[in-house]
C-alpha cells in the first residue's frame, strides 16, 4: 500500500474548492493552473502540488510525479460524490452482454488499463473525468490515482465488467505455488 494518504488529498481538494455560499473563497487560480497543464512535468512545478505533496505525506521525491498526476487529475473534479459507487464500477457496462451501455467504452477503459507512464494516465483519467460530468466519489479517485498498482488495477477490471473479486481457491493456491 502507497504510503501517500488520500484522506489528505480529498482534504486537499476541498480546501482549493469555493463555497458556493462564498464563505470559503478556495483558489480558483491553482484549481485552473492544474486543470492546463499538459504534463506531469508542469504540474509538479505548481505551488499547490508541492502543498499537496507535503500533505498527503511524500517524503520520497520519487512521490511528486504521482501527487503531480493527481493534483493535475483532482483539479478537473468539480463535485465530490462520496455516496457514489466505485469509479471503475461506475464507468462500467451496465449489463456485461452489451459493452456499448459503458460509460467508458471498453477500448477507452484498455487504454486507460495499459498507460504506463505518469503522462498517459493524465489523458486517459482526464478522459474518464470528462466522461462523468466532473462528479465522482473523490476518495476513490484519489486512492487511484495515488497508488496505481497491480492489485488496484486488477480490481478496477473486475468492478469495471462487475465481476466481482477474484477469489483464491484450493487449485489456485496449488497452481500459484
Amino acid at each position: 500500500m502507497s504510503r501517500l494518504q488520500p484522506a489528505k488529498a480529498v482534504a486537499w481538494w476541498r480546501a482549493l474548492q469555493p463555497d458556493p455560499d462564498h464563505s470559503r473563497k478556495g483558489d480558483r487560480a491553482a484549481l485552473a493552473r492544474l486543470r492546463r497543464c499538459a504534463t506531469i512535468a508542469e504540474a509538479m512545478q505548481d505551488p499547490a502540488t508541492i502543498a499537496l505533496f507535503r500533505c498527503c505525506g511524500g517524503a520520497d521525491p520519487d512521490d511528486l510525479p504521482t501527487v503531480g498526476l493527481a493534483a493535475a487529475l483532482l483539479a478537473h473534479v468539480r463535485r465530490d460524490d462520496p455516496g457514489a459507487t466505485l469509479i471503475a464500477r461506475r464507468i462500467g457496462p451496465d449489463n456485461t452482454d452489451d459493452p456499448a451501455t459503458a460509460l467508458l467504452k471498453p477500448l477507452r477503459f484498455r487504454h486507460l488499463m495499459a498507460a504506463d507512464t505518469p503522462d498517459e494516465r493524465l489523458t486517459a483519467f482526464r478522459r474518464l473525468i470528462a466522461l462523468a460530468d466532473g462528479t465522482l466519489n473523490l476518495f476513490d479517485l484519489a486512492t487511484a490515482l495515488l497508488c496505481w498498482d497491480e492489485e488496484r488495477q486488477r480490481r478496477w477490471v473486475y468492478d469495471y465488467w462487475n465481476a466481482g473479486q477474484p477469489t483464491r481457491t484450493a487449485d489456485t493456491e496449488e497452481t500459484a505455488a
